[in-house]
């Protein structure tokens, strides 16, 4: 049946602040700009937030000043996500550098749940090798799949995006949504992962455009040089299928349920995602009612079939 999922992505721009301001006055002017920007996503009720990078750091600080700024804001600003969550009942994924209690240093995306709970952690596992070098921040080991009361997430903060390592290991735990936070873009690598991943991908990127993308490469929704957030309802009940052996099958489906029944075609790539737009039957239930085959199970098939020695040329 149709899960359907309203998310907000935030972008903002790089802040800065004069030099001499004391660092609580920082933490404070640093809460007070994402009380402003959090007005434009909430009216609409989300049930997700996804925040850029680092998101409560300043651009202008040195290396020294951010760490005492860190050393001050401590827990003020998590504190002040949770309140949000908890008073407008949506998840927030909050991004930022974060000290554990050894006293080193990680790049962090927490999962804030409706009640105010943080219910996950993400920690970098791809830094540059300055965020290390100049800054303390050691890579993560892990690469977690979070369970929300609306399906599973799976994180990625900037540099992440170039490495097959992570993005594997989440192909393999089918992640509903990939949450991207991040400074830098990564063009074609955006909708890479959410095809590869079979994945909704929200991505919330400082002073460039964030984007919900379809696990076929489709952009959803977007900001724009006007406004620094998009906000979109996807349908989690949803498939990847090839066209090859489906596509005769999809009239068939159209002509039983109409309306209840859709696919998007991103055009080019012969694969469209399927979902279920009713509460009557989930799309699984139509894959088997009509025997529509997965594109990861068709992938599988078509190897298969290339790795039979007697489909391969003996020189």
């Amino acid at each position: 049946m149709a899960r359907y999922v309203k998310v907000s992505t935030i972008g903002g721009n790089y802040r800065t602040i004069p030099k001499g301001t004391g660092k609580q006055e920082a933490v404070e002017r640093m809460i007070e700009y994402w009380e402003g920007k959090l007005q434009q996503v909430l009216p609409d009720n989300p049930d997700l937030i996804v925040l850029p990078e680092a998101c409560d750091r300043y651009q202008n600080h040195t290396i020294e000043e951010r760490i005492q700024y860190y050393k001050t804001r401590k827990d003020q600003v998590l504190e002040f996500f949770k309140d949000v969550a908890k008073k407008h009942n949506c998840y927030i994924a909050y991004s930022a550098a974060r000290e554990v209690p050894d006293g080193s240093w990680r790049n962090s995306t927490q999962i804030i749940d409706r009640s105010g709970e943080v219910i996950g952690i993400y920690n970098k596992n791809h830094v540059v090798i300055e965020e290390t070098t100049r800054g303390g921040i050691l890579c993560g080991r892990e690469a977690p799949v979070i369970k929300c009361d609306f399906g599973t997430v799976a994180c990625a903060i900037c540099f992440d995006l170039n490495f097959d390592e992570i993005r594997l290991k989440y192909i393999r735990q089918k992640p509903d949504m990939i949450l991207f936070s991040s400074m830098y873009h990564g063009g074609l690598m955006q909708a890479y992962w959410a095809y590869s991943c079979r994945a909704h991908f929200i991505g919330s990127v400082t002073a460039l455009p964030c984007t919900i993308i379809s696990p076929v490469g489709e952009i959803l929704a977007s900001s724009t040089n006007y406004f620094d957030f998009a906000t979109h309802t996807i349908n989690l009940d949803c498939r990847v299928i090839h066209l090859d052996y489906n596509r005769e099958k999809l009239q068939l489906i159209k002509n039983k349920y109409g309306s209840r029944f859709k696919v998007s075609d991103p055009g080019y790539l012969a694969a469209v995602l399927i979902s279920s737009e009713t509460d009557e039957f989930t799309i699984d239930d139509i894959v088997d009612e009509f025997k529509l085959e997965l594109l990861d199970n068709y992938m599988e098939r078509s190897l298969a079939h290339r790795h039979n020695p007697k489909n391969m040329e003996s020189i």
